[in-house]
């Protein structure tokens, strides 16, 4: 029987979620909803909030335990083993759960979390909801070879640019070149590899962060943009590229990136890089919901 509690972590806190979600990524394709670097994404805002479930009686992860026992910055957090990380994204919620975690009693103690608004969860089936087939996900991953770009690693200098290549490639972003300072100075910054490609006259076309996941494990690309002026010349495949090399080079077995499957344009792209798609992931919705 589990004996579950969940601890509500700021951004400063999140070093055993961070930590946990590293133990629990496979070499090939992220295994749930989070990455570690979804939640080093998150962390650009300073008013993230990471959710972490524990449980006393579990003593079968001693890494992910070791990990959490190691952080004095989260109290209650540290006697017990991790068995679930999540966050809100929008209205939906997203979970990583350890491979042996009690799915049924972490449902339950989400509930209050899922408030007629929060139609909708990744990683984690609730009881009475139904799996979206209308939206699915591609999970493409990517195998180290050799690598040839234009793309360089964005410095204090490019991140201004960095920033403006985001707000071009996704309508209605507000990141500023703070949000980035912000998220890079987080728990997760140590795990993020930035790489920029410009065009011959010097402007910014396109960008892509990669995320560490920890040697022989998957990174994860979140986001990768091309400014909306410089589409269709490659420059985003090189972004790409340049981040899965930076990974490869760290120790990462595997890259992985998702996209939902009605953005052609998004998968074309990751094809076109190197990927393969390994499969969907699809969220869970309540009825009537979404």
């Amino acid at each position: 029987m589990a004996s579950l509690s969940r601890h509500r972590l700021s951004p400063a806190d999140t070093g055993p979620a961070l930590r946990a979600l590293r133990a629990w990524t496979p070499p090939d394709a992220p295994s749930g909803s989070l990455h570690p670097g979804d939640v080093g994404w998150l962390l650009r805002r300073d008013d993230a909030t990471v959710f972490l479930w524990t449980d006393a009686r579990t003593d079968t992860r001693a890494d992910a335990r070791a990990d959490a026992q190691t952080s004095a910055r989260a109290e209650g957090v540290t006697t017990a083993a991790p068995v679930a990380v999540g966050f809100l994204d929008g209205p939906v919620l997203r979970v990583t759960t350890a491979p042996d975690a009690d799915l049924g009693a972490l449902a339950a103690d989400a509930e209050d979390l899922l408030v007629p608004g929060n139609d909708a969860t990744d990683g984690l089936p609730v009881p009475g909801w139904e799996p979206d087939t209308e939206e699915p996900w591609l999970v493409f991953s990517w195998t180290p070879e050799p690598v040839s770009s234009r793309a360089v690693q964005v410095t204090e200098s490019d991140t201004a640019d960095r920033a403006l290549v985001h707000r071009a490639a996704f309508t209605g972003s507000t990141l500023t070149a703070d949000h980035w300072r912000t998220m890079k100075k987080s728990p997760a910054g140590h795990l993020a590899v930035e790489t920029l490609v410009r065009t011959p006259a010097g402007e910014p076309a396109a960008a892509a962060t990669g995320w560490f996941g920890g040697t022989g494990r998957c990174g994860l690309l979140e986001p990768v943009g091309t400014h909306a002026d410089h589409r269709g010349h490659g420059y985003g495949r090189d972004a790409v590229r340049g981040a899965c090399a930076a990974l490869a080079d760290r120790g990462a077995s595997a890259v992985a990136v998702l996209t939902p499957a009605s953005n052609e344009a998004a998968a074309a792209l990751y094809r076109s890089a190197g990927f393969t798609v390994v499969r969907e992931n699809l969220d869970w919705t309540r009825p009537g919901g979404m």
